[in-house]
């Protein structure tokens, strides 16, 4: 399968939220979406990226942007991390990488000398239409919000 590039359809999904709600691409048709995919709940740097976007959604609103996080970890998990950090976005429940796939996503690691498969750490940015508007695939947990947050609302 060929990597997504700025301009295809974004891959549809339907996933569950840390609440048990289902989540749909579909849900967001009409406003910008930026859809990042984690590798894990309450580790250093998601815990940052996430808290990143906590303390800028107010803009990301205001700018007609929604913000949706995607994982492997479980429903159970999501909720945990949701309540500790007072984040007010959705977290989804992508246990079998499927849609980590369908975006690239999710594949082989390497960390320590050990291999594994887990989720890398992307963002998307879908526009109103349902198209991918930009990708980030050297992301920064520490800086990427308030990064994608000026390149998105420069006028």
């Amino acid at each position: 399968m060929a990597a997504l590039e700025v301009g295809d359809l974004a891959p549809d999904f339907a996933l569950l939220d840390g609440a048990g709600q289902l989540v749909k691409l579909s849900d967001f048709r009409g406003r910008r979406l930026v859809l990042y995919f984690y590798p894990r709940d309450n580790t250093p740097g998601c815990t940052q990226e996430a808290c990143g976007f906590r303390d800028r959604y107010d803009a990301f609103q205001q700018a007609n942007i929604a913000i949706v996080g995607i994982s492997a970890d479980d429903a159970k998990s999501h909720a945990k991390f949701i309540a500790k950090y007072d984040l007010p976005f959705p977290l989804l429940c992508d246990g079998d990488g499927s849609v980590g796939r369908a975006y690239g996503s999710y594949g082989l690691k390497k960390f320590m000398g050990r291999e594994f498969e887990g989720v890398f750490r992307h963002t998307f940015v879908i526009d109103p239409e349902g198209r991918i508007e930009r990708i980030d695939r050297k992301v920064k947990a520490a800086t990427h919000p308030a990064d994608l947050l000026a390149a998105l609302t420069v006028p």
